[in-house]
């Protein structure tokens, strides 16, 4: 447990509070605009950042972007959900493991991500996917690496505020239940009532790509004042003209305290 213990601390980086940039987009979608080099695209990523949110056949192929003192830490993705394939029209969540925690730890994995998805429809579908999910949870338990713990509803696009804050709010619950180490999720209009129910950290996700840099910046502080202990970021923290400038203003807003126009200001942000 000491391993895990250690494992945390590097996270959060002597900091309440953490940013992980997500480039695991490839797993669900292929290439995308800002990712489809995606050695080119870690190259990117701000060193003052704390994490890295990976698929699981890509660390072997990022070693460098990890290999130096002070880098940010591996987070891998360890299971395949077709709730992501929306662009297919699949919302059933049905899901496989991708890798297992030991495979990922010795391609060099610090942290591991878990998903799961419940309220399926298929009361034999949600069981399976809490048996994967809790077997990745207590295997990376066993060897003492953190699990983020990942809720991701179906029909994400299309379901009201009301109902995605419902989910959320139970279904986090259930992750932490179930003995992950932090989770990760999507913002709602109660978000405080999410994070007041949960006994491990939640990092709020960026979502879909926003308008403007300085209303990314706004999502994340409003996540952190609603108690995440952290963000995680993909599209607007890469979709950008200046992914480490961004990067930078991010970690100034979530780790910092700054304001959203105090960091585009700083960071020279349009």
């Amino acid at each position: 447990m000491n391993g895990k213990r250690l494992r945390l601390e590097k996270l959060f980086n002597n900091s309440s509070n953490a940013v992980i940039i997500a480039i695991d987009h490839g797993l669900f979608d292929g290439p995308i605009p800002g990712m489809i080099n995606l050695k080119e695209t870690a190259e990117k990523i701000n060193p003052v950042i704390d994490g890295v949110l990976l698929s699981p056949g890509m660390l072997k192929h990022l070693r460098s972007v990890f290999n130096y003192k002070g880098a940010p830490m591996p987070i891998v993705r360890l299971n395949w959900s077709s709730v992501y394939c929306f662009h297919w029209n699949y919302n059933d969540a049905y899901t496989v493991l991708a890798q297992s925690v030991d495979e990922a730890v010795a391609n060099g994995a610090e942290v591991v991500l878990a998903s799961l998805t419940l309220q399926t429809g298929s009361e034999k579908n949600d069981t399976r996917n809490v048996e994967i999910y809790s077997r990745l949870v207590n295997a990376a338990d066993k060897l003492g690496i953190p699990v983020i713990g990942e809720y991701f509803p179906t029909h994400s696009g299309e379901i009201s505020k009301e109902q995605m804050h419902e989910q959320v709010l139970t279904c986090c619950r259930i992750l932490s239940e179930l003995g992950c180490d932090m989770i990760k999720t999507f913002y709602t209009h109660d978000f405080k009532k999410v994070t007041d129910s949960c006994p491990v950290p939640i990092f709020g996700l960026g979502a879909e790509k926003k308008p403007t840099q300085l209303e990314a910046l706004e999502l994340a502080k409003d996540e952190i004042n609603d108690g995440a202990r952290g963000v995680v970021f993909g599209r607007n923290a890469i979709q950008v003209s200046d992914p480490a400038g961004f990067q930078a203003a991010l970690c100034d807003v979530v780790k910092n305290g700054l304001s959203p126009h105090e960091a585009i200001s700083k960071h020279k942000l349009l």
